[in-house]
């Protein structure tokens, strides 16, 4: 995590830096000297940003019992290799989700009408997903 954060800082320090260098080149190729202000305040957001995530990084840092296995040099691969849950290979329910997602996508794209079709199928799709562990041959 410390590794994470330090990437973070020297982003910032980046984007400031280009930040201030963008400005005065647009100052400078302009006639009237004008700042072109969306990549100015588009690059100066960035800056933010990587000391917003850098800032997290740091107090995730110190909040937590130790380092992580990617901080230590004497660390195995198998160290960072975390239990993830459980998911079931055989499902068909992610498939009709996206089904019911690409409805109401369309939808916006085409005609409102749709998104009630695929706003159902979604409602339908989450909650078989979500309880199919709960039916069936396959119940806990």
């Amino acid at each position: 995590m410390r590794a994470q954060s330090n990437i973070f800082w020297v982003l910032a320090v980046f984007f400031f830096v280009a930040d201030a260098a963008y400005t005065v080149w647009s100052l400078l190729s302009y006639e009237f000297a004008k700042v072109e202000w969306t990549g100015t305040l588009g690059i100066g957001l960035a800056g933010i940003m990587s000391i917003f995530l850098g800032y997290y990084m740091n107090r995730s840092h110190a909040a937590q019992s130790g380092d992580l296995p990617e901080d230590r040099l004497d660390a195995n691969i198998d160290d960072g290799d975390p239990e993830i849950g459980f998911f079931n290979p055989w499902s068909w329910w992610p498939i009709i989700l996206a089904a019911g997602c690409t409805l109401v996508f369309l939808g916006l794209a085409v005609g409102m009408w749709i998104i009630f079709f695929g706003a159902a199928l979604t409602t339908i799709a989450l909650v078989g997903w979500v309880f199919e562990n709960y039916r069936g041959i396959h119940q806990h």
